[in-house]
């Protein structure tokens, strides 16, 4: 079983900062990824907020990361936690290939993508619901499809999916979209993009795969036919395995503020798994800083 002195859950922004700082403060470093390193960043096709980057793909930005925190000496490794409990000289966390002993744990396990809560949806998922348009968008060339949001993931998807699809249409629920004045602008000028506000989408139609979509808007349904629906309805907090490290809000986030403490000595949060006004990567690399000298600090003490 290895040891180290800060384990690191998630490799998403937050934790691959959290990783870099902590190994520039002399302490040892593994960080644990499920999935992909670079965590849901990875699918965005061009990212434009970040500072000193005026346009990168999700993809180029998290191999940065990457590259960045294994230069520095952390340990990468794909392992998915089931289970963490405390020991006296610290921590030890139970993966799927096997278990890791650390002084210090920092949690910036990110999120998952928010389901519809359809019926058959588990059921067309692969087969017209998808939820990552840069993974999926392919499939669907010359076909039409439909954005399900209106915040910036949403509009991100329509403008990724107007080189591809014959018509995109986005459907939010609420009266106006949310995205960034910059995206909406930019999804409003497309000429196979149609935005439809104050609907909500009630049923999945198809058999084996999906063929069309009913909405609900002021108070009447019609029916859409797609080949393909990309849900951007929200996230998910990954907090599940760590419950009982952390005091949680009714959503599942992490109870924290800006210096990345939960209620158990040694283990702190980061990133978009805890509570926090604005969601975006220069906050999560923020949060990754915060965590990681807060986690060295708690070492330098016991």
């Amino acid at each position: 079983m290895s040891r180290h002195q800060i384990a690191v859950i998630g490799a998403g922004p937050a934790g691959l900062t959290a990783a870099l700082y902590a190994r520039r403060a002399g302490k040892t470093v593994l960080v644990l990824e499920k999935e992909n390193f670079g965590g849901q960043i990875t699918f965005s096709p061009k990212i434009e907020n970040f500072p000193t980057e005026t346009a990168i793909s999700g993809a180029e930005f998290a191999e940065k990361l990457m590259a960045q925190a294994e230069a520095a000496g952390a340990a990468l490794e794909m392992d998915n936690i089931t289970g963490m409990a405390q020991q006296e000289d610290g921590f030890v966390l139970h993966g799927e290939y096997g278990d890791y002993e650390a002084d210090a744990v920092i949690i910036a396990a990110g999120s998952r993508h928010r389901l519809l809560g359809l019926p058959r949806e588990a059921e067309l998922t692969g087969h017209g619901i998808c939820y990552c348009a840069v993974c999926d968008g392919a499939f669907y060339r010359g076909k039409d499809v439909a954005v399900i949001g209106g915040g910036n993931t949403a509009l991100q998807d329509a403008v990724f999916l107007s080189d591809i699809c014959a018509q995109i249409t986005v459907i939010q629920n609420l009266p106006e979209l949310t995205g960034d004045p910059v995206l909406q602008d930019k999804v409003r000028k497309l000429p196979n993009v149609k935005i439809i506000c104050n609907a909500e989408v009630t049923a999945l139609r198809g058999t084996d795969s999906l063929t069309g979509l009913q909405i609900r808007k002021d108070g009447s349904t019609e029916e859409l036919p797609v080949a393909g629906a990309f849900a951007a309805i929200g996230q998910q907090p990954e907090n599940d395995v760590f419950a009982a490290f952390m005091q949680l809000d009714e959503a599942g986030y992490a109870i924290a503020d800006e210096r990345c403490t939960t209620k158990t000595n040694g283990v702190f949060v980061a990133g978009d798994c805890r509570t926090k006004a604005v969601r975006q990567i220069v906050t999560a690399v923020s949060d990754g800083a915060q965590a990681a000298l807060a986690a060295c600090r708690y070492l330098d003490k016991i």
